[in-house]
Formats: structure tokens, sequence, C-alpha cells
């Protein structure tokens, strides 16, 4: 069981969009299908990743939908991670916000992205990792 994710599914059409409950909450992900050549697996290139929160337009399903009328010829299939009941929108925003903070510089997965980055992230980098402290050590359970 993981601790954020309750449930997921993977690599839909669009046409699905239909079939998830309202007002789910979490993470959704837009691909762009490319058949794989010569009978090799598909290929699914990231579009756009996006969240949807408690009380924001029909939560997932609604985002979906939105993005579907608005820049549907740019992806063809998506994915759905649903969070816990417990899981604050807070949290929701922040995985969503490392997600495009990782892909900023990938010009497929920018497509729809107006924020390139995540403010947040960027306020804790320290590439210098050599001045990093060292972790507490972790007890056996």
């Amino acid at each position: 069981m993981l601790r954020l994710i309750q449930k997921c599914a993977e690599f839909l059409p669009q046409d699905r969009i239909t079939d998830l409950k309202k007002r789910l909450r979490g993470i959704y992900v837009l691909y762009k299908h490319a058949p794989g050549e010569k009978g090799g697996k598909d290929i699914y290139n990231l579009v756009y990743v996006g969240m949807a929160r408690s009380g924001r337009g029909g939560g997932m399903r609604g985002r979906l939908r939105t993005h579907l009328r608005r820049k549907g010829r740019l992806w063809t299939h998506f994915s759905v991670f649903e969070v816990w009941g417990n899981i604050a929108d807070e949290e929701v925003a922040e995985l969503e916000g490392m997600f495009r903070h990782i892909y900023r510089h990938d010009r497929r997965a920018n497509t729809l992205n107006v924020q390139r980055g995540f403010k947040a992230l960027r306020r804790l980098r320290n590439n210098r990792i050599e001045d990093w402290p060292m972790p507490p050590k972790r007890g056996r359970a």
C-alpha cells in the first residue's frame, strides 16, 4: 500500500474520461500516443501533468474534460492517480509542482504548461551536495 496514492489507472484513451467518478482528487497525466515501430511497444509521450483538488470543477474528471475541450488534439491518452482522503490539497499541489519541475526543460512535455518550474523546490536547491549534512541513522524496526 502506498502512503499518498490510493488508486491509479494508466494510459486510458480520451473516451474513457466519463468512466471516472466525479470529485476524484489527485494527479493526472496527459500523453500523446505513438504506435511502436514494427510491432514494438507503444510509446506514450508525456504532454502535461496536472492536479485536481477538492471542490474544483468536478475533480480529475472535470479537469480532463476541460483539457479535452480546449486542447484535445494535443493528447490522446491519460493516467490518473487518486490520493487518499487524508492527503491535503497542499500536498497534492506539491506533488504536481515537483513533477512539473522535473520535466520543465523537456520541449514535448511542456506543450500545455505555463508553469515551467516549482519555486518551492528552487528555494531548496543546493547543487553542492558535498555540503549536505549527513542524514540521521534510522533505527531498525
